[in-house]
């Protein structure tokens, strides 16, 4: 609600400073090229999502998810010991942890939702669910493909030249989130 209002006031200021100053044209202008803009933008991230969602889904039908589970069993296992006692939890895992190591959060966040509901037995956050939920905020990305759609749709000649900053980062959030995560579930256990 608050967002719409700031939203209005935004637009209702730059109609009044375009009235006060003459512009009004250049104001209709920029409207009309912007609108434009955020369509082509659109379609072109649109066709990155739907390229992934396909991939992630022919992924799950042709029994790539199983083998890509038992392939990170070592590494998630560690991390969600329901893995070693859940198949399905394990696969809707792996196929998250993939789909935000190529950066795509919105092909991610379907598996991840299906994750948490094998997680969620009580009515009350396990340190799973949480280790969980950070993992898939703060994701590892190796390859941010959803940045890279946005920064080709925009015009950048090198998309990827971002990815020692995005490795930096990403690897430097998830770090820190899981480390969070663990001690907050060691001081709640123990407080």
């Amino acid at each position: 609600m608050l967002l719409s209002w700031m939203f209005t006031g935004i637009t209702a200021l730059s109609l009044f400073c375009a009235i006060l100053t003459g512009k009004g044209n250049n104001l209709s202008a920029a409207v009309l090229t912007g609108a434009q803009s955020a369509i082509q933008l659109s379609i072109t991230i649109a066709g990155s999502i739907c390229l992934w969602c396909g991939v992630s889904n022919l992924m799950k039908h042709n029994g790539m998810l199983p083998a890509l589970s038992r392939f990170l069993q070592p590494i998630l296992g560690r991390m969600f010991p329901s893995c070693k006692t859940d198949p399905t939890f394990s696969q809707h895992l792996a196929g998250n942890v993939c789909a935000n190591l190529l950066g795509l959060g919105n092909a991610a966040t379907p598996l991840g939702i299906q994750a948490a509901k094998r997680l969620t037995k009580t009515n009350r956050a396990s340190d799973e669910l949480c280790r969980l939920i950070v993992l898939n905020t703060a994701s590892i990305q190796l390859i941010p493909t959803t940045v890279a759609a946005l920064r080709s749709g925009l015009g950048s000649s090198s998309p990827f030249d971002i990815l020692p900053a995005v490795w930096l980062t990403s690897i430097c959030a998830a770090t820190i989130g899981l480390t969070a995560a663990w001690c907050f579930g060691k001081l709640w256990r123990n407080g």
